[in-house]
């Protein structure tokens, strides 16, 4: 099987091409990426030495596509992933609307041309604001949690937050245009006949993420902590309580396999994966984490709001789980370990991710 895979320099995308490669033999991957990320070079290295040719190319210019070989499968792994894209840093929304959806159509007319499935990487904040601020909580000393004892809305278990949870608006630029790209996908694949899968996928952790808060929170508070650099917990009263959940990249690949082997046809097209309720933590629990591993060092508070930053969210795989036998195997501890080792082994990796 032939995979070619977009944004493949990321820590995703080279992450799930690693995985994939050693876990499911007879696959010949090849990939693209932009390289706007710093450090993504590095990547690019290590996928070569692996045998895994890559190719610089935009997801916004058609015409980079069209020399691109033939595949069975497309796993697009490009975005600009971060929840205050466009509202904050040096992207406008401009940009968040050409990579994370108008690039798309160009994705979907490769699909389109090869007759190849799509297997696109989605997001958990496609989900409501409100309604996820509005979830029963409970504080439970240094973290929210969700209080099962109460009435829980639709959508929502005490795993998790699953595909059916309300997407009305808003839910931030970053997951309106994921959103809508979710949507472009599904058209195009019926209209077209070639198989899509959407995994909404909570936040995914492990070493060699690009250290930044806004796309790697669980990476950039080891790497931090570790070099004694300001940290700030900021909102929810400076408290660090708010919650994600954590889930590896070579997990996520185990379902990617299963999704891209299945023959079906008909049935749930889009799919929760993450870490879950049980593989969730806090700010001021991996602090803890933190404090113990290297040393104690404490956050800064900046009690100010901002724009979609919500309390708690976990993902629940329950119809990950059913459909495809499928649940995430790595422990948040051992995310946790493998990035701190990378940090200990690592001391410039934050120059290295731009931060």
């Amino acid at each position: 099987m032939r995979i070619l895979m977009t944004g493949i320099c990321g820590f995703a995308g080279s992450s799930m091409a690693e995985s994939l490669l050693a876990g499911y033999p007879g696959l010949s991957i090849a990939g693209i990426d932009n390289f706007m990320r710093p450090g993504s070079e590095t990547n690019r290295v290590r996928l070569r030495k692996l045998g895994i040719k890559v190719a610089h190319a935009d997801l916004r210019a058609a015409t980079d596509f069209e020399a691109l070989a033939a595949a069975d499968w497309v796993i697009d792994a490009a975005a600009i992933p971060s929840v205050l894209g466009g509202m904050q840093g040096p992207l406008s929304s401009r940009h968040v609307f050409e990579h994370n959806l108008a690039g798309m159509v160009n994705v979907l007319e490769y699909c389109k041309r090869h007759k190849a499935g799509l297997l696109l990487l989605s997001t958990s904040r496609v989900y409501s604001i409100a309604a996820l601020t509005s979830l029963p909580l409970r504080d439970c000393g240094n973290s929210f949690q969700l209080d099962t004892a109460a009435p829980l809305p639709a959508g929502v278990s005490a795993r998790g937050v699953g595909p059916d949870f309300p997407t009305d608006p808003p839910v931030s630029l970053y997951g309106s245009t994921k959103l809508a790209a979710e949507t472009l996908a599904l058209e195009w694949g019926a209209a077209f006949d070639f198989p899509v899968w959407i995994d909404r996928c909570g936040v995914l952790a492990g070493a060699g993420q690009f250290g930044t808060p806004q796309q790697g929170i669980f990476s950039y508070w080891i790497h931090v902590h570790l070099r004694k650099r300001p940290l700030c917990y900021i909102g929810f009263g400076g408290s660090g309580k708010q919650v994600r959940d954590a889930m590896h990249p070579r997990d996520l690949a185990a379902l990617a396999s299963a999704q891209m082997a299945t023959s079906r046809t008909g049935g749930r097209r889009i799919y929760t994966a993450g870490g879950g309720s049980a593989n969730s933590m806090s700010l001021a629990q991996l602090t803890v984490w933190c404090d113990a591993r290297f040393g104690p060092h404490r956050p800064d508070v900046d009690a100010c709001e901002r724009p979609y930053d919500i309390p708690w969210l976990a993902m629940d795989s329950t119809f990950a789980e059913l459909d495809f036998g499928w649940r995430a195997e790595t422990g948040v501890g051992a995310i946790l370990e493998e990035i701190a080792a990378h940090a200990e082994e690592h001391p410039d990796w934050l120059e290295t991710s731009g931060v």
